[in-house]
Parts: structure tokens; sequence; C-alpha cells
């Protein structure tokens, strides 16, 4: 696919990708949804890659729908928004399946899809000027992009009532606090820091990254018995592993590991 409303590249294990709309505050709309979803099943069939960034480029880490786009589609409407739809959560679903961490590096307003696309990630970073709103009933719209899935297991129901119906935006720092992101860190420094936490996944184990995936996604689908299962056998695939022993060796001999 030649990407048009992003930027991807692949190296050295690593996957950038950018959302690169700053003329419309990197509006989602079918296209950018459609290479998204294209560049998250790239990365899922690439097992050189062992983690992810996804960024905004400009002001805007994802402003949400691009409301002007839709207002000119007329009775098209509709079908758009679902074709859309479709195509973000297909995205959304391959970073959530894929053994690569993602790791949101949010540069700016996260607004609508953009805030329930941030909050998917893996490990969530923010700068400190970004922003956080739902916004969706601003504009007559529902919540779309899994956040009525991953925000009440974020936050809680109540919290996620709060931000769903009264739209309210919270700082980068207030979104920390409510446990949506992980850290703030200054505004020049956001790819500095996401490339940083990169760093340890590359030079990690990428089979117990990708077990941990598994197991988070399905801990509050099973019982005790049916999840601790799931984590035996995980944990014996991941002593089966080249990579793990090689860690369980490294550990015994006092040296550091090196995984594949």
């Amino acid at each position: 696919m030649v990407y048009e409303n992003l930027i991807y590249k692949k190296g050295d294990g690593l996957a950038l990708i950018t959302l690169d709309r700053p003329n419309q505050a990197n509006g989602m709309n079918y296209a950018l949804a459609r290479e998204l979803a294209n560049a998250a099943q790239d990365i899922d069939l690439d097992s050189s890659i062992k983690a992810v960034i996804l960024t905004g480029n400009g002001r805007f880490f994802c402003a949400g729908g691009d409301v002007v786009g839709m207002s000119k589609l007329g009775d098209d409407l509709a079908p758009e928004v679902k074709r859309m739809a479709d195509e973000l959560h297909k995205a959304i679903s391959t970073f959530a399946r894929m053994s690569a961490p993602v790791i949101m590096a949010v540069n700016g307003t996260a607004a609508g899809a953009g805030f329930s696309l941030a909050v998917t990630g893996d490990y969530v970073i923010a700068s400190e000027s970004s922003s956080f709103t739902m916004a969706y009933t601003n504009v007559g719209l529902s919540p779309d992009g899994s956040s009525s899935y991953y925000l009440p297991r974020l936050i809680g129901i109540r919290k996620t009532q709060e931000l769903m119906f009264t739209n309210r935006v919270l700082s980068a720092c207030e979104a920390c606090e409510w446990n949506l992101i992980h850290c703030v860190v200054p505004d020049d420094e956001l790819l500095e820091r996401a490339h940083s936490v990169a760093s340890n996944f590359l030079n990690g184990a990428a089979g117990s990254n990708s077990a941990i995936k598994k197991l988070l996604l399905q801990t509050f689908d099973n019982g005790l018995e049916t999840q601790m299962e799931i984590e035996g056998r995980l944990i014996a695939e991941c002593a089966r592993s080249d990579n793990g022993r090689e860690g369980i060796r490294a550990f015994s001999e006092k040296r550091k590991p090196n995984f594949d």
C-alpha cells in the first residue's frame, strides 16, 4: 500500500507509525483508518518487529473523526462512518493481539477516536501539553474505537460515564492520575521517551512480552482457574523457547541475557 495519510517506517525491530493529516488535526477518515489497519496487519505478520510506536504529526495526536469531511458526505454519511469504524476497529484489534507491544506517544489533543485509540496502547506516554476528551456527543455521535471496552476496565464505569456524557477535558496530568496513561513528559522529550521504552522491548524477550499481552487481554473474561491454566501453558511455552532457555541460563551465570 502507498501510505498517503500516515508515515510508516520499519527497521531494527521497531515500527514507527505517524498519523499524518496535520492540516485536518490528524482527523480520522476512511482512508486513514484503512491505512492504519493495513500497517497494523503488516506489523502483525512481520516476526522481526518487537516494538511499535504510534504518534501524530503536528499539534494534534488525533482530534477524532474528520467532521468537516463527514459534513460533505450527504446520504453517504452513515455507510461511510461504518466503513471507517470497521477499519479503525480492525487496526485496534490487530494492535491488541499482535506480539509486539504498542507504545502510544500522545503529542497533543486526543479527542473522540483519537482518545479511544490512544488508551489502547500497551504503554501510553503523553506530552505535557496534550489533552484528552471524548467529544462524541458534541457532534451527535456515539463512542467508537473500543472506548466502551477499554475505559470501564481502566477507570471504572462512573468515570467512563463522566467522560462520555459530559465530554470533560482531561489534562495530561489528570489523565495520568486517572490511570488512563502511564506517564507525562515535556513536549520536546516525548519521542525520546517513547524510543527509550521501545529499547526495553527491543532488548527483551519477544515471547515474554507477547504472553503478557495475551494474559491481560483475557483476564476480565476468565475465572481464576481458567486464567491460571492459561498462565501455566504460556510460561511453559516461554520456557521451551530459545529465549526462555537463554534467560534462565544467563540468570544462573549472573550475566545479562542475549535475547533474539
